[in-house]
């Protein structure tokens, strides 16, 4: 992109520091909020500019703010900073090296939501982020912008910064909810939903990182502005985490709606020397296959676009795989990913993750293979789906049934 409206520090150079960030307009919209916008007005710019959740649902922003009462008090917001998909890495250089325009973006919503305490939820490896943010934190309080009546506008804000223990089912935001509070993280049964009783059993927020990084240019330059980046109904930019068998990569801010064939073919450089695009996991591990040909290269990368081919955009971490793949080893280790992350407290995820590693091991394995395998292993990804608490048993299958699906010829020979 010409300018980045993400990736700032790309264009400039120490924009983690914050006479930096504010000398190139940092805390210009925070204060705008606080001294010239009502809540609800607030609220209503990020209805209007039609921003999406970013952590993978891609739910609209406002309207899951617009969702928490006025009945009960108090609200929270939690960034949610675990980002543990394989082939997602675009928070993770967001927090280390634009901190502060996330952090403005935590703040904004904690204002329209009325949060006056906010938590930044970071997976266990995030350590040294985690240290650099309360640091961020600090000087901030520092500078008056954050803590006890803001600006002298009456209004009260703190930041804490909690580590998780690196456990990926914690990306689930209500697992999330239950690890902040001390307990065992493990999905939450819904309803009631974290808008209604989240946090300590109070309304709550939960955003991802890339998410409320987007507030700041919002509420500075306009929801108008933001539309006009994007799509009708995908709009402004989001930041594609490309990786796999590609030569240049990444990741790359590109405005929804651009195709898969820019990102991988003219920003990444395509495929290896010698080798072919073969399929494409547009949402990292958890994502459906989607078999390459020139429809699925020219289909512009937004969340209706590609929920129409049969997979979805999610978090928009793009894993890329060409002809030199063996999809029965691809299975294979993506299975045993979930099966290693599945928390156990469902049975249809516990037990199906279970047997499909065996299976996906036995068809990788020579000579262990036995016939039916393959037929029993769709069986069982099938019999999953629809079944399970929270999305990762959902998730753990995706690979599996559009695997076997597009590419069948790979699993008739077992």
């Amino acid at each position: 992109m010409s300018e980045y409206v993400l990736l700032r520090h790309r264009q400039i150079p120490n924009l983690n520091r914050l006479e930096v960030y504010q000398a190139n307009g940092g805390f210009g919209a925070f204060r705008k909020v606080l001294t010239e916008m009502q809540p609800a007005d607030v609220l209503n710019e990020v209805k209007t500019s039609g921003l999406r959740g970013r952590g993978g649902a891609g739910f609209p922003t406002g309207m899951k703010w617009s969702f928490l009462p006025n009945t009960l008090w108090p609200h929270y917001v939690v960034a949610n900073g675990d980002e543990s998909e394989p082939g997602t890495f675009k928070d993770r250089e967001i927090l280390e090296n634009n901190p502060f325009q996330f952090l403005e973006g935590l703040m904004i919503a904690s204002y329209a939501v009325q949060a006056n305490l906010s938590f930044v939820y970071l997976r266990g490896e995030f350590w040294q982020i985690g240290k650099q943010l309360e640091r961020c934190i600090a000087t901030l309080e520092r500078a008056g912008l954050l803590g006890e009546n803001i600006l002298g506008t009456g209004y009260s804000l703190r930041l804490v910064v909690h580590m998780g223990a690196g456990a990926y089912i914690c990306g689930e935001e209500t697992a999330l909810l239950e690890s902040i509070e001390g307990k065992l993280g493990q999905p939450r049964l819904r309803p009631p939903f974290p808008a209604v009783a989240g946090l300590y059993n109070r309304p709550t927020v939960i955003n991802n990182v890339e998410t409320l990084t987007n507030l700041p240019p919002i509420l500075a330059n306009g929801a108008g502005w933001y539309r006009s980046l994007g799509t009708e109904k995908s709009p402004g930019v989001k930041i594609f985490s490309l990786s796999g068998c590609v030569r240049r990569p990444g990741n790359y801010e590109l405005p929804l709606g651009s195709t898969f064939r820019h990102l991988i073919e003219e920003l990444g450089g395509g495929a290896l020397e010698g080798r072919r695009l073969k399929a494409i996991m547009p949402a990292g591990a958890s994502s459906s296959l989607l078999r390459v040909d020139d429809r699925v290269l020219d289909t512009p990368m937004d969340y209706e676009s590609v929920a129409a081919l049969g997979s979805q955009l999610g978090s928009a971490s793009v894993i890329v795989l060409d002809d030199s793949v063996d999809l029965k080893w691809l299975l294979n280790k993506t299975v045993h990913f979930f099966k290693h992350e599945s928390c156990g407290k469902c049975t249809p995820c516990r037990e199906g993750t279970y047997w499909m590693s065996h299976l996906t091991e036995r068809l990788v394995l020579p000579g262990k293979a036995q016939a039916g395998d393959a037929e029993l292993l769709l069986a069982v990804a099938r019999q999953m789906q629809g079944k399970c608490l929270c999305a990762l048993g959902e998730f753990s299958t995706m690979a599996v049934t559009t695997a076997m699906q597009l590419f069948p010829e790979e699993f008739a020979e077992r």
